[in-house]
């Protein structure tokens, strides 16, 4: 294998683990530790650590190491505030102009994340964001689609670390009736339901849930390291 696919399992391995809310917002991601679970040197874990600094989900200092960003309070509901903005701007510009192919896949994507939510799954909260995430794809904007993946992943952080929501809680059905709206072609609504849903997708996830215990290092990553 070479060493920049090898980078970018370690990349993709940590973010999902980070998006997954499994690391802890704050959570150290030690080189070396990192490195023999994963079976790479401390150079492809530096560059994949890199990588996620670069997407805000990792904060690197000089002799502190790596750790998982900790957004504040004041952050977290400016995160959601711009995503309200540019999650406006999507669905403005693919309201009514979705092709077949391209609902198919809005379809398939929720019900992905339905079965997650009622397996109660951990990557019920990374497939809730994914969702967003292939709005954006589909507007076929270089800039839509960096900015709102990085503020989509960052805001699994927000939720993870002022409380996360509840499992009696969930977002499919809100993304069915987004799905519905873009089908008519109404503009309107769509911009309601897109800032409906974003303000409680905040609201549920600040309600609180208390802290939780952690297993190690090694043990979380583990889940992530094994192959696919």
């Amino acid at each position: 294998m070479v060493q920049g696919s090898r980078v970018e399992i370690v990349h993709q391995a940590l973010r999902r683990a980070i998006v997954e809310q499994a690391l802890e917002p704050g959570a150290k991601l030690p080189e070396d530790a990192i490195g023999e679970r994963f079976g790479v040197s401390r150079t492809i874990v530096r560059r994949a650590l890199e990588r996620l600094a670069a997407e805000e989900l990792v904060a690197m200092q000089p002799n502190r190491g790596a750790s998982v960003v900790a957004p504040t309070l004041e952050e977290a509901r400016d995160l959601f505030e711009i995503r309200m903005e540019l999650e406006d701007v999507v669905v403005r510009r693919l309201c009514g102009r979705l092709t077949a192919a391209q609902i198919e896949r809005l379809k398939s994507a929720v019900a992905g994340e339905q079965e997650a939510h009622l397996q109660r799954r951990r990557d019920y909260i990374r497939l809730s964001g994914e969702f967003h995430v292939i709005l954006a794809d589909m507007t076929e904007s270089p800039m839509l689609r960096r900015y709102l993946r990085q503020l989509v992943w960052r805001s699994a952080l927000v939720l993870r670390l002022h409380g996360r929501p509840d499992w009696e809680d969930c977002n499919v059905h809100e993304h069915h009736a987004l799905i519905a709206a873009l089908i008519a072609g109404d503009v309107e609504q769509c911009r309601r339901l897109m800032a409906a849903h974003l303000r409680a997708v905040l609201t549920r996830g600040l309600k609180g849930g208390g802290a939780r215990s952690e297993p190690s290092l090694w043990d979380i990553l583990a889940v992530y390291a094994a192959p696919t």
